[in-house]
């Protein structure tokens, strides 16, 4: 989809992540999607948490590996309406 937006948030601790991908997802059009990578060990429940309370679909979680900050993972948001 035209317009996806990308977002590092690795080495961030909770709760930054969230906060910045809230953040990104406030200018976001309803269907867009945001890409986010983080390193924080609480990332996936709070991604999980934040997705279902906010209307939005988590639409994958994928461990990309380890880096210096931790392990690195990727989730796909797409905005809710």
């Amino acid at each position: 989809m035209d317009g996806d937006v990308t977002l590092d948030c690795s080495g961030l601790k909770c709760p930054m992540p969230v906060l910045r991908a809230a953040k990104a997802l406030r200018s976001m059009a309803a269907g867009q999607v945001l890409t986010v990578t983080a390193t924080d060990k609480a990332a996936p429940k709070d991604f999980q948490t934040f997705c279902a309370e906010g209307g939005h679909d988590l639409i994958a979680t994928d461990v990309l590996g380890d880096t210096p900050h931790g392990t690195l993972v990727r989730f796909i948001i797409r905005r809710g309406g």
